[in-house]
């Protein structure tokens, strides 16, 4: 599977700007309602200098009287505060419901993602490290929302008010507008060049971003292996390598947006210089007021205030724009196991497992399984046993559909496994795992995974079928005692027991276990063989041991070499065989016993 994380392939903008409408159709309402606010403050708040420049006019107009000037200077105070207040309001009505459609945006592309994720196989998650994976959820749908919350509103706002002014700037002196903005096609090959640039400085950020994730993610859960072995120099100096990359990046990033702020500058303090120049000229020829010179030289001060802003938020854009890619790269890769259009619903299943001439690979030409083929019949108890990489928990992840065959079939009770449905074949399947997986939570959380049609009677039952009752027993909160991150507070005989309790309740037709003993101390496993042994009557069983006296009374021994069955039989018939069996059996014991 590509790496659909680190594609440095550039996206069009007008396909992004697609993706983005499709989140925001169902807000488009509000979406222009804001846009009304945001043209009815933008307007009020530009009125303000141009009323203040007539007002200017008014007072130094010889022609009135005193009293006549207090008037309007009441009046003109009284319309600035009543223009201000709603300029005021209006803004808070616009920023409450952009944060409402933004968060609201967010929430929705953040649960695409997810769910998305958890339609991919577990071929295709195995190759993305769980820290990128945990920034495509988090930071960059967080990147996205503060674009439609902030920049986009920001640009929008910028490009009104620069409209607005022009219009004003033009009613005051059409030949002073065209000199001062002679600076514009500078300003905009400025924006140009810098847009480029800095579209590639955002992406190359956002990449090591989420390698440095990725990295705290897989060491942190690996800290106590790394204090065992005395990593941490290692380690450390691992991560500031990364880390120096990614504060290069960012400066990279930074010396770019350093650039192009002054130039910007320089250009708007140029076009201010040709304001004052030329509307002193006028002021003096007697063409253009006192007042409404002032004007224009506040007017031309905010005029370029926008295009800075303008310039400051596609820094910003940019950064979505990164997170954009990133996040409709995960959305657009396809699962490679998807169920068939026919795929049924397993009702029932009574227990039969059949592989015939099985071949599997993870990588193209590197068989890991070759021409496999035996029948596990309902209530049987088969096991698997061979050298690590043999090919034994393999023939387990194709069972649950976690991998396809690229050759031969396997069958559950005759059905083809590819014509069901794959959440309801792991419906009618118990795991219990080497590496047992628990949740943040509580005992009761981690054994029915919050499923409702799962009764206290049923765990219950389950717990004395396991003995974690013991377990249980010993905290005040019983099955509300707290599961702290990865199970941390129990041992691993605990976790074991919980795990298997978990397998219980869901009543599987075939319970799997992947050396579900192999960490466990000897009391732990005798409850656990117990509970197994009452349990072959009511379920088929398929385990993987290296333990021999796990499997000893197991109805049919498979033993693997190399992806291949060169052996099966029950325990007593392997040992007399004396071949590979026989010899696995010497290496755990000094004495073999036949009987």
């Amino acid at each position: 599977m590509r790496d659909f994380h680190d594609q440095h392939e550039t996206r069009q903008d007008r396909t992004i700007w697609k993706r983005f409408y499709t989140y925001l159709k169902p807000h488009l309402k509000s979406f222009i309602w804001a846009f009304i606010l945001l043209l009815l403050g933008t307007l009020t708040g530009m009125i303000l200098p141009l009323a203040s420049g007539l007002a200017i006019d008014q007072m130094t107009n010889p022609d009135l009287t005193l009293e006549t000037k207090l008037w309007i200077v009441g009046i003109g105070a009284g319309v600035l505060l009543f223009l201000s207040a709603i300029s005021t309001y209006v803004s808070y009505l616009q920023n409450v419901l952009l944060q409402k459609v933004g968060q609201t945006i967010t929430h929705t592309i953040r649960q695409d993602v997810y769910n998305h994720i958890n339609t991919l196989s577990i071929g295709q998650l195995n190759e993305v490290p769980v820290g990128k994976l945990v920034t495509r959820a988090t930071n960059d749908p967080a990147n996205i929302s503060d674009m439609f919350t902030n920049t986009l509103i920001n640009v929008i706002r910028a490009g009104l008010t620069l409209v607005i002014i022009t219009i004003i700037l033009l009613f005051i002196s059409p030949l002073m507008t065209l000199i001062t903005m002679a600076v514009i096609p500078l300003m905009l090959l400025a924006m140009t060049v810098y847009r480029h640039t800095s579209r590639k400085a955002y992406r190359h950020v956002r990449n090591l971003q989420s390698d440095v994730n990725a990295y705290l993610s897989e060491h942190l859960s690996g800290m106590k292996i790394i204090h065992v072995f005395n990593q941490e120099h290692k380690v450390n100096t691992s991560f500031r390598q990364l880390s120096t990359r990614l504060r290069k990046a960012i400066f990279n990033e930074m010396y770019t947006f350093a650039i192009f702020r002054p130039t910007l500058y320089m250009l708007s303090m140029l076009a201010t210089l040709f304001a004052i120049y030329f509307g002193v000229r006028s002021v003096f020829e007697g063409t253009l007021t006192i007042g409404l010179f002032i004007s224009f030289y506040v007017y031309v001060g905010q005029f370029f205030e926008p295009i800075q802003q303008i310039s400051e938020q596609l820094n910003t854009l940019q950064g979505s724009f990164a997170s954009a890619e990133k996040i409709f790269d995960v959305l657009d890769t396809q699962p490679d196991m998807v169920d068939a259009d026919d795929a049924i619903e397993l009702e029932t299943f009574h227990g039969k497992v059949e592989f015939k001439n099985v071949w599997f690979h993870y990588l193209p030409g590197e068989w890991v399984l070759k021409n496999v083929s035996f029948t596990l019949l309902p209530n049987q108890r088969m096991a698997l046993v061979g050298a690590t990489g043999s090919g034994k928990t393999t023939i387990l992840q194709l069972l649950v559909r976690n991998y396809d065959i690229q050759k031969g079939t396997i069958l559950l009770d005759d059905i083809p496994i590819q014509k069901i449905k794959r959440s309801s074949l792991r419906r009618h399947m118990g795991q219990m795992l080497q590496d047992v997986f628990l949740f943040s939570g509580t005992i009761r959380d981690n054994i029915t995974l919050h499923n409702p049609a799962i009764t206290q009677t049923n765990i219950d039952e389950a717990s004395r079928y396991v003995a974690l009752n013991h377990v249980i027993d010993k905290h005040p909160e019983g099955l509300d005692y707290p599961v702290k991150e990865r199970g941390k507070n129990f041992s691993s005989g605990e976790r074991q027991l919980i795990s298997f309790a978990r397998a219980l309740v869901y009543q599987p037709s075939l319970m799997i276990l992947d050396e579900a003993t192999a960490n466990i101390d000897s009391e732990t496993e005798t409850i656990i063989q117990n509970s197994l042994t009452q349990m072959m009557s009511i379920s088929t069983m398929l385990i993987v041991a290296h333990r021999l006296s796990t499997i000893q009374h197991a109805d049919t021994i498979l033993v693997m070499t190399k992806g291949e069955i060169i052996e099966q039989g029950n325990h007593q018939e392997l040992l007399a065989k004396k071949g590979h069996y026989y010899n696995l059996y010497l290496l755990q014991y000094e004495t073999p016993s036949i009987s």
